[in-house]
């Protein structure tokens, strides 16, 4: 420790989760605090802002019980520091890294700083390696590459959580890549109902045996909300880097950390930004995607999966907006399939995976699967452009070609992206190809000769 301060001398005020102290001695940003209330409860903390004559300390928990007096705070010469060893996987935590199931301390084997460091970029490697995720628009249309950050982009009320979770327990990678393969987990802000649910699913379906959960709840602080991604990230670079495991991290809701974000820098006296949201909430965000990643001769892998939804449903909303500089594509939910009852509600044309050419094809996933992928992409996108002329024109003013095209994406929609049970790859391929069977053979300009007879040749209309 580098030092003690005794509160009724040091402390100015206390508000909310922050205590702000006369800056008595030397301390770095982020360092970690204990504050120890007159009853002997122990808190911990980190500092939160410096100037030349305030330390500010962001308190991760209840200040209930704390005063001006009687309270002993300590301030370490070092960052808030994971404890992380073996014993990680098939455990789930809370917001700061203390176990939630019951089960005992995390034996460390090493105590890591929570901010992580930054990847060098001489270091990384380029994303490559298809993760399966058993979700046909995602695997077949914007496949998942292993190192690579997709987010999805939802809305208030859609089925997010239920994606998450789904993926959580059957993503998985394809055989022949070397390292195991597990999931990190985090739950931001989310209900006491939510928690419970997402950990009784995992546990029921036994997929928390290769799972390690971090779950923040709603009713906890916004600071330890701040802190959750930074802990889970953690846990995952151990995993990656110490253990060659190849992790996928799942986290939700990202919103409500740049809600927290928002909330906190108004709490410090921060000038806000747009909408109210800190100057620095790109960096912020950064710090967090960027812990994704390859590195160059190391065998594990992060993949980062975050969920956000959209105020409003607002893309250009800063949210989503500065993910998207960040990250490489997005999945994107949309309410009206969602209204007509398709699970899961993705909307193929304005996602987006900009690494999928890195991971798909041949030594990858199939040799056809770029060109599927690719021709399913353009029909949708004729027979969308169909269903506004049949808006301005109706069915009677459309040709023959152009039903056909409707007949399409109504089949598209309710057969490949609607589904109720995982499939792999191989079997939505297969449905991509039999769906494409609803056009004419003189429409499939994204297919080679070669495919066109292949899968069909036999079946498909002149």
């Amino acid at each position: 420790m580098k030092a003690d301060l005794v509160l009724d001398k040091a402390c100015r005020r206390i508000e909310g989760p922050l205590l702000f102290l006369e800056r008595k001695v030397r301390v770095g940003l982020n360092h970690a605090v204990e504050v120890i209330s007159p009853d002997g409860q122990t808190r911990i903390g980190r500092v939160a802002a410096l100037d030349e004559h305030t330390i500010v300390v962001e308190v991760l928990g209840s200040t209930t019980g704390l005063g001006l007096s009687g309270t002993l705070v300590r301030l370490d010469d070092s960052p808030l520091r994971m404890p992380v060893g073996p014993g990680l996987m098939g455990r789930v935590f809370n917001s700061v890294g203390r176990p939630l199931d019951g089960g005992p301390s995390i034996v460390a084997e090493q105590h890591r700083p929570v901010d992580g460091r930054a990847l060098n970029p001489a270091a990384r490697a380029l994303p490559r390696d298809f993760i399966e995720t058993s979700i046909t628009a995602i695997d077949l249309m914007n496949s998942l590459v292993r190192g690579q950050k997709l987010p999805i982009f939802s809305g208030g009320g859609l089925p997010h959580d239920r994606l998450a979770t789904e993926i959580a327990q059957r993503a998985r990678l394809r055989e022949g890549v070397s390292g195991g393969f597990c999931v990190v987990f985090v739950g931001i802000g989310i209900s006491h109902d939510a928690a419970e649910t997402f950990r009784l699913a995992m546990a029921d379906s036994g997929a928390l045996e290769h799972t390690v959960m971090f779950l923040n709840r709603a009713d906890e602080p916004s600071a330890q909300r701040l802190l959750t991604p930074r802990y889970a990230l953690t846990a995952a670079e151990y995993l990656a880097f110490d253990q060659n495991q190849h992790v996928l991290v799942v986290m939700t809701d990202m919103t409500n950390y740049c809600e927290a974000l928002r909330e906190v820098s108004a709490s410090h006296g921060e000038i806000p930004s747009r909408k109210g949201y800190p100057g620095y909430m790109y960096s912020d965000l950064a710090s967090l995607f960027e812990r994704a990643g390859c590195v160059a001769k190391r065998q594990g892998t992060i993949t980062q999966l975050p969920i956000l939804s959209m105020p409003g449903d607002d893309i250009g909303h800063p949210i989503p907006d500065l993910t998207g500089y960040i990250t490489e594509g997005q999945i994107v939910l949309g309410r009206d399939l969602d209204r007509r009852g398709i699970y899961p509600p993705i909307q193929v044309l304005p996602s987006l995976s900009r690494l999928m050419d890195a991971g798909t094809g041949e030594g990858y996933t199939h040799t056809d699967h770029p060109a599927l992928a690719n021709q399913l992409f353009a029909s949708y996108a004729r027979a969308m452009r169909v269903r506004v002329l049949e808006s301005v024109m109706g069915e009677q003013g459309l040709s023959a070609r152009d039903k056909a095209y409707l007949e399409f994406a109504r089949v598209f929609e309710w057969e490949l992206v609607n589904q109720e049970q995982g499939r792999t790859l191989e079997q939505s391929m297969a449905l991509g190809w039999q769906i494409l069977r609803h056009l004419p053979a003189a429409e499939l300009t994204r297919l080679s000769a070669r495919q066109v007879e292949h899968y069909l040749g036999d079946g498909n209309n002149d």
